[in-house]
């Protein structure tokens, strides 16, 4: 990331939940009316003229050729995201933690939040200019949010959580979207071990990238122009996992795999009639901590 810029990737996260949000409401899987102001204006000009037919099938399909799949993949995802989190809150979830937040604006989007802690730790690029916005446009920081900052190659989540007395007894669920895939190995293998420090029945969601893109980006649709546009973003990729090698890497630090799907999967589950090729290399786990 470029200093003093917030993460690119995460406006177009932004972008597309905003786009999400304009379909009518029988054909969208949620509704997110903050996503927009995370957006530039070019972009939120795009989300204004979604709504007419003409505009929005432009949209989707400049999107469509130049990332394949992305938007598709990343609503979805989303979805699959949110009913993931409402699984660990049935199941007693008593705070949330998202690591590497972006602009997930989970906390004042899902009702079934409202009323359960939510810590929010990122860059403080992007966690200052978040802080902004939920001032300007809903003129306050929502009650049951708390942002923490830090730098996930640099920093320890080990000192920022005892500066913050974060509470480790309390089952908890962590949300780790759209992040791993950015860190370095020894920054994921640590990150793992301070969730592993949550009290059984503790849940954490996470994405990564298959790591063959990485070395064979060739393999997977749009992947080499991909890798090619984030490094002039400044965001490469440096980081997968090969999903066979998930569950027993996730054993080290007694947390048990329950479900891992890629975008192919979580598209069907929930967009079957708007399935796109693209992005199939992307993936989401959802694992407990055990006993």
């Amino acid at each position: 990331m470029k200093a003093q810029k917030t993460s690119r990737t995460a406006q177009y996260m932004a972008f597309f939940r905003a786009l999400e949000t304009k379909r009518d409401q029988k054909n969208r899987l949620f509704s997110d009316p903050y996503a927009i102001h995370f957006a530039d204006s070019k972009l939120r000009l795009a989300v204004r003229l979604s709504q007419y037919s003409v505009f929005s099938k432009y949209i989707n399909h400049t999107i469509n050729k130049k990332i394949p799949g992305a938007l598709s993949s990343g609503i979805a995802r989303t979805k699959y995201i949110d009913e993931l989190l409402r699984t660990a809150v049935s199941n007693g979830v008593e705070q949330v933690i998202i690591l590497g937040a972006g602009f997930d604006t989970r906390a004042v989007r899902l009702d079934f939040l409202k009323s359960i802690p939510v810590i929010e730790i990122d860059h403080p690029n992007t966690s200052n200019f978040k802080a902004e916005i939920y001032k300007k446009r809903i003129g306050r920081i929502p009650e049951n949010v708390t942002f923490l900052q830090i730098d996930f190659n640099k920093q320890n989540l080990d000192q920022l959580a005892a500066k913050n007395n974060l509470d480790f007894s309390k089952p908890t669920a962590v949300i780790w979207e759209g992040v791993t895939n950015y860190l370095t190995e020894e920054a994921v293998k640590s990150t793992f071990s301070f969730i592993s420090k949550f009290t059984q029945n503790s849940y954490v969601i996470f994405t990564y990238v298959h790591k063959e893109i990485l070395k064979n980006p060739e393999l997977f649709l749009g992947g080499e122009k991909l890798l090619k546009d984030l490094e002039k973003l400044e965001e490469h990729w440096t980081f997968g996992f090969m999903p066979n090698e998930l569950p027993e890497y996730l054993n080290q630090f007694n947390i048990q795999l329950l479900e891992d799907l890629g975008a192919d999967e979580y598209r069907q589950k929930f967009l079957p009639d708007r399935a796109e090729k693209g992005y199939e290399f992307y993936r989401t786990a959802f694992a407990v901590k055990k006993v």
